[in-house]
Order: structure tokens, then C-alpha cells, then sequence
């Protein structure tokens, strides 16, 4: 025989509450004004700027001060980062910050213009004005300062601006530090009256109309055993760093920043199917996965792509990948990719976007 359970009168009371809140809060009318859905967001981290100033710092390039038009402070930043700006085109491109971590009232970017490129610094340099808006995400930070007893700094071009706040900071932790400056001329090398304000440490100028073409592996040399080294230019001057660095410093760091993105490597066509929407992208066998995506989603969200920032992150429906980034736990590589360098292992995948 089995005997019924019949419980004591507290529990009978609390079952009553819990099946009034059910049927008020999850299954009436209030449930949809109290408990809200809560979908992921794409965009709910944008935050607004206005540029308040547009300043010629070298040929071809203008730094842009941005501030929030409510005059709130802005979130916190360390050397190295940068921001992903939302132009009014709807490119969406990431630039530097170059100005002063400890200023919260203001970021300040620059921009080379590239007449081939793909368009971004073409709108800023000739479309933006002071009081346009702008939407930007971040900070972001994928070339972290790291403290060290000295430093030694390798700056080509525009790539002066993430450096830039890291001498201002190796000045202030009082550490040893020097500074290498390459460039084509004087005249396009921006920020040059900054650096000579600078104290503490020792800049060299090496602009290519005087100096020639610079000898990476021999400026190395330069930093002191057991030195952070950073790195920021254009890729030859970081595959040089890369190759020497080592064999050069064997007991120091290296540090390195590319402004574009990784060539593909050992690539071949697949088809990219967007689950949401049922289109299907082809992926070239010398472009991105993510390139191939914003042809048809301007929208879709990245930042580094380079594989180790996550911001691309997305599920697999369905299809095997070939994954090339630095970012994922083992646990995410069967339901996920990074879309800015991760590839199809066959002939599709299905993605939930």
C-alpha cells in the first residue's frame, strides 16, 4: 500500500504564493511589463562621441579629439588601446588611442589617409567636421603595456600612435626606455613635437630620406637584456621583428601590433550560410570568412581581426571548422569560431547570425 504524502500547512501556504506569482508575473498580463526578455544585444555598447576638434599632425594625417556630448566621463583605457569607430558611411574601422590615459574627458585618435584604401580614412579626412558624431566601441586592448624595468620602442608611421601613451607611461613609472622612430620624412611622421617634450629616456629619428631603409634586426639590438620590446608599424617592419627579436634579445619580451589584417594563408573557397536570414556568402580562397559576411551584414560585429580579441565570436550550426585563432577554449571550438581568421574544414558552414 502506498501511503499519500500530505504536507505540512507552512508548505501548503508557500505553494500558494509561488502559484499566485506564477500566474501573475510568468504567465499574465504583468509578465511582459515586469519580467522583460532580455535578448543578446549587437549594438548596446556603442557609445556616442562628438568630434571637438580636427588637427593636421603630419602630410596626410589629422588627429581627432572626441568627447561625449553629455560631458560624461569616458571609460577608463591603458597604452596599447584602441577604438572601433562607426563612421556615418557605416565602416567601421579601429584606430589607436594616442592620447592621455588619464584624461576621462577626452580621447584622441589619428588617421593617416591611404588614397588606395578602402575608404575609411578617405571619410575621415574629407567628410567629418567638428560637431559630427560618431559611434565607438570600446576601449579595447590587444597590445597591453606591461611594466618592465625597460623598454624599447619601434615605431613606423602611423604606428607611433598606440606608442606613443606607452613612452608617456614608461616616463612616468620612471623606467629606462628609448624610442626608435621610423618613417619616410620628417614631414609624415606625426606627433614629432610631442616626443621632444619628452624627458627620461632617448628618442632616435630615422626617417628614410636620411637614413635609408631601416635594418630592424641591427635596431634591436638596441634594447637592454631583458627588455619589453614594442613593435607597431607596417608588416614588414613586424615580420622582421618577429624574426630577429629572439636571437637578438633571447631573455626579453617582444610586442607587436598590426594595423591590418594577417594575409590568408593556405586558403581555398567555401560558402558561408547565414542562418537568420538564409544567405549564403562565398568565401574567397585569399579572404576572410568576416570579409566575405560584411558584404552582405555591414552591421555584423569586429574588432582585432587577427583571432584574439573574441569580439567576431559566433555559433556553428552546422559544418566543420578550421580553427586559426588564439582565442577560444578547447570547450568552444565544437559551437563556435572567430570568423576574422577561423575557416570552413570542408565545403560550408552555417552560421547563427
Amino acid at each position: 500500500m502506498v501511503e499519500q504524502y500530505t504536507p505540512p500547512a507552512a508548505l501548503r501556504a508557500l505553494g500558494a504564493v509561488a502559484d499566485g506569482y506564477r500566474h501573475l508575473f510568468v504567465e499574465g498580463r504583468a509578465a511582459g511589463l515586469i519580467s522583460r526578455p532580455n535578448p543578446v544585444r549587437h549594438s548596446g555598447f556603442e557609445i556616442p562621441l562628438t568630434i571637438t576638434r580636427i588637427d593636421p599632425v603630419a602630410v596626410d594625417v589629422v588627429a581627432l579629439t572626441l568627447t561625449s556630448p553629455t560631458r560624461a566621463p569616458l571609460p577608463p583605457w591603458r597604452p596599447g588601446s584602441h577604438l572601433d569607430i562607426v563612421l556615418p558611411s557605416g565602416k567601421q574601422r579601429q584606430y589607436s588611442l594616442c592620447g592621455d590615459p588619464e584624461d576621462r574627458r577626452r580621447y584622441r585618435i589619428a588617421v593617416r589617409r591611404i588614397a588606395d584604401g578602402e575608404g575609411g580614412s578617405l571619410e575621415v579626412h574629407d567628410r567629418l567636421a567638428v560637431g559630427d558624431d560618431l559611434r565607438i566601441r570600446g576601449p579595447r586592448n590587444a597590445f597591453d603595456f606591461i611594466a618592465a624595468p625597460s623598454y624599447l620602442f619601434i615605431a613606423a608611421g602611423i604606428g607611433i600612435t598606440p606608442i606613443l601613451p606607452m613612452v608617456r607611461a614608461a616616463v612616468r613609472a620612471q623606467a629606462r626606455w628609448k624610442l626608435i622612430y621610423l618613417g619616410r620624412s620628417r614631414e609624415t611622421m606625426p606627433f614629432l613635437d610631442e616626443l621632444v617634450t619628452l624627458g627620461g629616456g632617448w628618442v632616435d629619428l630615422r626617417p628614410d630620406d636620411e637614413f635609408g631603409t631601416p635594418d630592424v634586426g641591427a635596431l634591436l639590438g638596441r634594447a637592454e637584456p631583458g627588455a619589453a620590446i614594442y613593435v607597431c608599424g607596417p608588416p614588414p617592419v613586424l615580420d622582421a621583428a618577429q624574426r630577429h627579436a629572439f636571437a637578438v634579445n633571447p631573455t626579453g619580451s617582444l610586442h607587436t601590433e598590426r594595423f591590418s589584417a594577417p594575409p590568408v594563408v593556405d586558403g581555398r573557397e567555401f560558402d558561408v550560410t547565414l542562418a537568420r536570414s538564409g544567405t549564403t556568402v562565398r568565401v574567397g580562397a585569399d579572404e576572410t570568412a568576416l570579409a566575405a559576411i560584411t558584404r552582405v551584414q555591414p552591421d555584423v560585429v569586429y574588432s582585432c581581426r587577427q583571432g584574439f580579441c573574441g569580439t567576431c565570436k559566433v555559433g556553428v550550426l552546422a559544418g566543420r571548422v578550421d580553427h586559426r585563432d588564439r582565442k577560444l577554449l578547447d570547450a568552444e571550438r565544437g559551437s563556435h569560431m572567430l570568423t576574422c581568421v577561423s575557416r570552413a574544414a570542408g565545403e560550408s558552414l552555417v552560421l547563427d547570425l
